[in-house]
């Protein structure tokens, strides 16, 4: 058995509106998917969706009687939008990386605006300051060390064969002041104290710690954020000083015992090559290169989601995406700093 039936819509107006009808008003159907209204002077028309279905019946050989519908079969004739389209775009989101990229940049400047007006959590600032600069000096020393050695072999087996030992010391001072100290002592602090940030900050954002912040009334950016990065900035300079200090250091007394080449000889030739502009420029690197670490932590850190699997994935992300930010910086910093052709070493040839 099969039957079809057709389904209206009923409308119902209410007199509360803006709109009052004094007058009765008389519907007409027009046709099957338009509906008017006409009252005196005047008349309504919209069209009306109307909605036919087709009912499946199947009888029941046991009673007799027919069974509830199987199938049920909609068609929407008047095009009326429905809800399918506006499904695809509450469903969409946009890629990770690409918020994320936009909150690094957003969290930069608020963090500049709130330096600015001077809402900083002194506290706080000098309690990261601690842990970046004196707690990190260790393991920032002992990479220098092992680096300059490793160089040291290099350049000394090289430049013996040529005759050009009193050229080893500026060599080695001009690698260390302009690139090896910043972007070594910068690879550390990325790896020990950005994977901290950004792992603090990302189990406070998913159990919710930072909202509580904002009932207290506290900002997360000046609690937060601001004293990370100003710490950063202020200790990465000076722990790459003491790392191009002790990586000559090494580089000299590994020449000097196990080469043969006197300590004055490198030490000398490293004096005359220097000027106070390399020194300079690596404390410049490791500024920006300090507040690049800082501020990406912060950022990954402050965009997770998904519980302690969104904390370890941004912990990751966030080392990664530092260290690329650091090398990127560093080449367009030496390609401004360091232009047309040099003449340092012509002082100690």
């Amino acid at each position: 058995m099969r039957t079809a039936s057709q389904h209206h819509l009923m409308y119902y107006f209410s007199s509360r509106g803006s709109c009052k009808f004094h007058q009765a008003i008389k519907p007409r159907v027009w046709n099957s998917s338009q509906i008017s209204f006409t009252g005196r002077g005047q008349s309504l028309r919209f069209p009306a969706p109307i909605r036919k279905t087709r009912l499946f019946v199947i009888s029941n050989t046991d009673d007799g009687y027919a069974c509830a519908p199987l199938l049920e079969e909609e068609r929407n004739t008047n095009n009326v939008p429905t809800l399918e389209s506006e499904a695809f775009f509450s469903e969409w989101f946009p890629p990770s990386f690409l918020w994320r990229g936009l909150s690094v940049l957003v969290l930069a400047g608020q963090v500049i605006i709130r330096i600015l007006k001077g809402k900083v959590h002194w506290g706080n600032t000098l309690e990261q300051l601690e842990r970046v600069g004196p707690k990190s000096v260790g393991v920032c020393l002992l990479t220098s060390a092992f680096v300059g050695m490793a160089f040291t072999i290099q350049f000394i087996r090289e430049f013996t064969r040529l005759g050009l030992n009193r050229t080893i010391g500026g060599v080695l001072a001009l690698a260390f002041s302009r690139e090896l100290s910043p972007v070594v002592t910068s690879i550390v602090i990325a790896g020990r104290i950005g994977s901290a940030f950004a792992a603090e900050l990302g189990t406070m954002q998913v159990s919710e710690q930072t909202d509580t912040l904002r009932v207290l009334g506290s900002n997360p950016i000046d609690y937060l954020v601001t004293p990370r990065v100003i710490a950063s900035s202020l200790a990465l300079p000076f722990l790459t000083l003491m790392c191009f200090t002790i990586g000559m250091a090494s580089s000299a007394l590994l020449a000097d015992s196990v080469y043969g080449i006197s300590i004055n000889i490198i030490l000398d030739s490293a004096q005359r090559v220097l000027q106070s502009w390399d020194i300079i420029s690596a404390m410049i690197k490791s500024q920006v290169f300090g507040m690049i670490i800082s501020i990406v932590s912060c950022a990954w850190g402050a965009t997770t989601i998904g519980g302690a699997k969104g904390v370890g994935e941004s912990t990751t992300s966030a080392v990664v995406i530092s260290l690329v930010g650091i090398f990127m910086a560093d080449f367009a910093l030496s390609y401004c700093f360091f232009q047309g052709a040099g003449d340092s070493l012509k002082n100690c040839v």
